[in-house]
């Protein structure tokens, strides 16, 4: 029977970030919240970078989640957009490293073949399953919230397995002691 946790998924942008908790008990999968951090009204990407980085830190001491599942950046055509896409996942990932938490990446297609059965299936298709899933009454206008819960599902889905490499900071350290410098 699989450990009882709690899982935090980010999906992250630079204009609209979204997020979603849900809690695993025994075998029984419920969602605690989800939602998104509006970003844009913010003109400069470093006051973006701060604000992802306390949100995710605030959900986080809220929520005390025991991992964390993200979306992995999805190659694109615009250099800079990746770049910035790039920087707000590290950001998250930052802010889930500083308390020790182990933090899984999925692939776009991973989650949505891990929710729905099909890698290609649409934003709508992932909600509308989540819905079902975890028992959404309705589905919110800005489907990065749904993507959010997608991940936390996918990570739930996969077993919790994190990625190889290190889990923490602590991990690391344990992992690879002569790299510490005294």
């Amino acid at each position: 029977m699989p450990k009882d946790k709690i899982i935090l998924g980010i999906d992250p942008g630079t204009t609209v970030m979204g997020y979603g908790v849900i809690q695993i008990t025994g075998n029984k999968m419920t969602m605690l919240q989800y939602g998104v951090i509006h970003l844009s009204k913010y003109a400069n990407h470093e006051i973006k970078l701060r604000k992802i980085f306390e949100r995710v830190t605030n959900l986080i001491e809220e929520y005390s989640p025991d991992e964390v599942a993200l979306e992995a950046p999805f190659f694109g055509k615009n250099i800079q957009s990746m770049l910035k896409l790039g920087r707000a996942q590290g950001v998250a990932m930052a802010a889930a490293l500083r308390l020790d938490l182990p933090i899984t990446e999925y692939a776009p297609k991973k989650v949505k073949m891990s929710v729905t059965g099909n890698g290609n299936a649409s934003k709508e298709q992932v909600a509308e399953m989540l819905k079902t899933l975890l028992g959404i009454k309705e589905i919110p206008k800005l489907l990065d919230a749904t993507d959010a819960l997608g991940v936390a599902v996918c990570h739930h889905f996969q077993g919790g397995k994190t990625t190889s490499g290190p889990k923490s900071w602590k991990a690391f350290i344990n992992d690879n002691p002569s790299r510490v410098k005294k």
